[in-house]
């Protein structure tokens, strides 16, 4: 079973990083042929422009997923350098439990948000509707929130064991 799990984590790893390559590499690639086609022939493709505004959203979500997988999200830590370890780990707990909380808000209101544009029924460029186009949002929020709220209860378990070493260490000494 933790085999499976461990498996199923890391094909979840290696779409995340192969969507965003992707969106990378087509971003660039329909820009720079956009500006080919417009510089020498005067044309260009239609919707080109609202692609491209799509994929720069997909590219900052699957970007903020990819910096959270690995804790590597801006994290303003001015006081965390001149505390004791026990207390900084508490308060990364503590903001990583907060970071979940917020990203599950965020991912509860833009489902409402994506339910309105289904029911809206716009299309946001060739024939691709706008609530497709930004189904990235609660998606990767639902990720992100996953990530913290694991973020927090494995800091938790890695004080305790680490807690339980100490204890043990100190029993042991006094014998």
């Amino acid at each position: 079973m933790q085999k499976l799990l461990i498996r199923s984590y890391n094909f979840l790893l290696a779409t995340e990083t192969f969507l965003l390559l992707f969106f990378l590499f087509a971003t660039i690639f329909l820009a720079s042929s956009q500006i080919v086609l417009r510089v020498f022939f005067n044309d260009g493709i239609y919707w080109a422009d609202s692609a491209l505004r799509v994929m720069v959203l997909w590219i900052g979500m699957i970007g903020a997923m990819f910096a959270s997988r690995s804790n590597k999200h801006i994290r303003i830590d001015i006081l965390s350098r001149y505390l004791p370890e026990k207390i900084k780990n508490n308060i990364w707990r503590l903001t990583d439990f907060i970071s979940a909380a917020v990203c599950f808000l965020v991912a509860y209101y833009s489902i409402q948000f994506i339910q309105y544009e289904y029911e809206d029924g716009q299309i946001a460029f060739a024939n691709v509707p706008v609530w497709l186009c930004e189904a990235i949002i609660p998606f990767a929020f639902i990720i992100m929130g996953l990530r913290y709220f694991f973020y927090s209860t494995l800091l938790l378990e890695k004080q305790n064991l680490k807690h339980k070493a100490d204890r043990s260490d100190t029993s042991s000494n006094a014998s």
